[in-house]
């Protein structure tokens, strides 16, 4: 069983400057929700970070309200966090599935997102799983965003020159009457 083994935890990044993250919450379960809302508020904290909290209605809401929020706001990441316990109908995978590729479509295009979105078989595997002291999986989430938060301050600034995009000097504009013309 999952509760019996050790995992290795990497170590909490710092950071130069300060980090703002915003947390959306499905709290469809509203105690598990508080749980891996206090977890994930803990972890941003202890890394020195602020964070805001919005509410949504249910999982699959969590990810346009991130992209609302990455296109009107200046959040350096994000903590994704709800529960999705499985009931009788294949709403489930729905549910699961869509809420997490959306997700990571958004965490492949540079959102720094940490999805701790529980999917669960039954309500006693969410609660073992949102409680702070036990596997904290809002903690978790917050301590992935901000681990995406410190490579992209790391590496955010280099490029390389790859493939055909060319520095902007180096583009050129049709010619005109008048000779030829740069950018």
């Amino acid at each position: 069983m999952a509760a019996h083994e050790t995992h290795y935890t990497l170590d909490r990044p710092s950071f130069d400057k300060p980090v703002k993250l915003l947390i959306v919450v499905a709290p469809y379960y509203k105690d598990i929700a508080d749980n891996l809302v206090a977890g994930a508020r803990a972890e941003i904290e202890a890394a020195g970070g602020t964070c805001d909290l919005i509410e949504v209605p249910g999982a699959l809401e969590v990810p346009t309200a991130i992209a609302i929020a990455d296109r009107s706001s200046n959040f350096d990441g994000y903590v994704a966090l709800g529960c999705v316990i499985r009931g009788e109908t294949t709403h489930y995978e729905t549910v699961c599935n869509d809420s997490s590729r959306a997700i990571q479509l958004m965490g492949l295009q540079g959102l720094c997102i940490g999805n701790g979105i529980l999917t669960v078989e039954n309500r006693k595997q969410a609660e073992v799983r949102a409680d702070t002291k036990d596997q904290n999986k809002g903690g978790g989430a917050a301590a992935a965003a901000l681990h995406l938060i410190a490579l992209t301050r790391k590496w955010g600034a280099q490029t390389k020159g790859v493939g055909f995009k060319a520095p902007s000097e180096a583009y050129k504009l049709a010619a005109s009457d008048n000779g030829p013309t740069t950018a």
